[in-house]
């Protein structure tokens, strides 16, 4: 089974796990805090930024598969996408805050996180990897990592929307947030998949892509494995459910969430890196891997210091 054909039975069995269980349990009924009418039917106001939500998130599902299809291992391009997404909240947070929405400040220890994030970013990014793979040079990757980066840059800025905008006493519904989300990214991927499908047709220049030949390939002959890559994507999904809920973590900025999201990704990654070592030869990380990981660690301590600081100012102000 070639690498696309994986990454698309994975991404359909995650897609799937996160769904099935949102709709099934009724979590899309949304409480709203500002109802509006449209055609004569009340629905919640939220959903017209929370769909748009579901539809970076679309993006970002693919573009994440994406990342591990370059000559890079699974350590390299979490520290990439993930100290990305920690700069990410920062930036989100400043931007709150300058309109009014955020009323808390960012500690100096998150900004040092920051710091140490960005360096890491930059190592990976400018440096020569495996085999002389020059991630800037090459136009896949830029493409890739750009849909990445800008989608999560959205939907991040949208869920702390959601959360920093909800009354005081009112409900916090991530269950609802979770389920309208997933479901406006399903029917995204949908429909983003049969262009794909149907692209080649359309542009015949597309035939010589082999990301797309293989995909369309695993659409119209489905290998005979195909049920067993997409139930390995049951991890992936369930993957999708935390990560949602720590991003709406109570009382947190977008910096401290987007870190602690991201560094249980890094931790995950390296761990992977080294077991695909250990059981299938794969190549180990190079000492410029390490360097950029040990900087992104270096923010744990800055993370579990400012999380000291937060929840004593939260338990002062009686949030939690």
């Amino acid at each position: 089974m070639n690498d696309i054909a994986f990454l698309g039975y994975n991404t359909l069995g995650a897609t799937l796990t996160c769904l099935v269980p949102a709709v099934a349990l009724g979590w899309w009924r949304l409480a709203s805090i500002r109802p509006v009418r449209i055609w004569g039917v009340t629905v919640p106001s939220e959903i017209f930024y929370i769909i748009p939500s579901g539809i970076c998130t679309a993006i970002v599902i693919p573009t994440t598969t994406l990342m591990y299809t370059l000559p890079i291992s699974v350590m390299v391009a979490m520290v990439i996408m993930r100290a990305s997404v920690i700069v990410i909240g920062r930036v989100v947070d400043g931007l709150q805050i300058a309109q009014g929405i955020l009323d808390k400040h960012i500690y100096w220890e998150e900004n040092a996180a920051v710091a140490f994030a960005v360096l890491a970013a930059c190592i990976e990014l400018f440096g020569s990897h495996s085999g002389g793979f020059a991630f800037l040079r090459n136009h896949a990757a830029v493409v890739v990592f750009t849909s990445y980066i800008a989608s999560y840059a959205i939907r991040i800025y949208i869920m702390n929307y959601y959360k920093n905008t909800r009354p005081k006493g009112a409900p916090l519904d991530n269950k609802a947030f979770f389920a309208v989300e997933q479901i406006a990214a399903t029917i995204t991927m949908v429909c983003l998949a049969m262009g794909a499908f149907y692209a080649q047709r359309a542009f015949p220049t597309l035939a010589g892509v082999r990301q797309m030949t293989d995909f369309v390939g695993a659409v119209q002959s489905p290998h005979p494995s195909w049920l067993w890559a997409s139930l390995s994507g049951l991890a992936f999904g369930l993957v999708a459910f935390f990560s949602v809920f720590i991003f709406m973590f109570k009382g947190r900025t977008a910096t401290f969430t987007g870190l602690m999201n991201r560094l249980t990704s890094l931790v995950a990654g390296t761990t992977a890196t080294l077991l695909g070592h250990w059981l299938f030869k794969s190549r180990l990380p190079s000492l410029q891997n390490w360097i950029s990981l040990g900087f992104v660690l270096v923010a744990v301590v800055f993370l579990t210091r400012a999380e000291r600081r937060r929840s004593q100012e939260l338990k002062a102000a009686q949030e939690i």
